[in-house]
């Protein structure tokens, strides 16, 4: 019997098995490259880090280099105490481990509250220096802000900051992901004089050079420099009770 290539039934049955081809092709490769995908995001999350300490990785090695240099992952709530620490390997599925917790997920999530929200911080070690990366995310012009700030173990002053962007416009707010924006940061503090948390002012119109609490905003882009303030200050309020209980048992003072 031949088939009338030009009967409905014939579109509607190919086009059935068409979908279904088609479908199941997209699902298996879905399937086999989650992991890579997977991984390359674990990497990249490694790389950034890592960059934060002053440790350059590639794709290729960012693993080892974190595994070296990152001893220990924790995640503290509100109140800046200790809900779960991790360290060697990360497994993407293990949702206690700090480093799976997605902070820009829980800042936009309106539904979270404050006491149900985790804050994960990586202590590291490198070159004999003990230092304390501090993950924060936060909104520009456009959209969210994020970033990684690293502290000496005094928990007040900074080694290295870095920050990223989604859509801020290039030549301004965007600038926050370039080196001259960030290398100002390092060796400002956090505490004034009487222990109190001040955090660090990106400032409109300059900052002064003797000012330890402040560094330049970026030209055109104020609302994203504030943005940057607000991020490090909101941020380094949740952590405040960690780093005052700890401060001295890691110094030594």
């Amino acid at each position: 019997m031949a088939i009338d290539k030009n009967s409905n039934s014939y579109t509607f049955v190919f086009a059935i098995i068409l979908v279904v081809v088609v479908g199941a092709s997209l699902s298996y490769a879905s399937l086999t490259l989650k992991p890579m995908q997977v991984e390359n995001s674990i990497q990249k999350e490694m790389m950034s880090i890592l960059n934060t300490v002053d440790v350059q990785a590639e794709r290729s090695n960012a693993a080892d280099l974190f595994y070296t240099n990152i001893k220990e992952r924790v995640t503290l709530n509100y109140k800046g105490e200790v809900i779960s620490q991790r360290s060697g390997k990360i497994d993407p599925k293990d949702v206690q481990d700090p480093f799976n917790v997605d902070v820009q997920k829980e800042y936009r999530s309106s539904q979270l509250s404050i006491e149900s929200k985790q804050f994960p911080m990586y202590l590291a070690e490198v070159n004999g220096k003990k230092l304390a990366i501090i993950p924060m995310v936060g909104k520009g012009l456009w959209g969210p802000i994020w970033g990684y700030v690293a502290l000496e173990e005094d928990f007040n002053t900074v080694f290295g900051a870095v920050f990223a962007h989604k859509s801020e416009t290039p030549g301004l707010g965007a600038e926050i992901s370039e080196a001259f924006f960030q290398n100002p940061f390092k060796g400002k503090k956090l505490y004034d004089e009487s222990g109190n948390l001040v955090s660090i002012k990106v400032k409109k119109g300059g900052a002064d050079d003797t000012d330890t609490h402040a560094v330049d905003a970026i030209t055109g882009g104020t609302i994203t420099s504030n943005g940057v303030s607000e991020m490090m200050k909101r941020t380094f309020g949740v952590y405040d009770n960690y780093f005052q209980k700890n401060r001295t048992q890691l110094t030594g003072l």
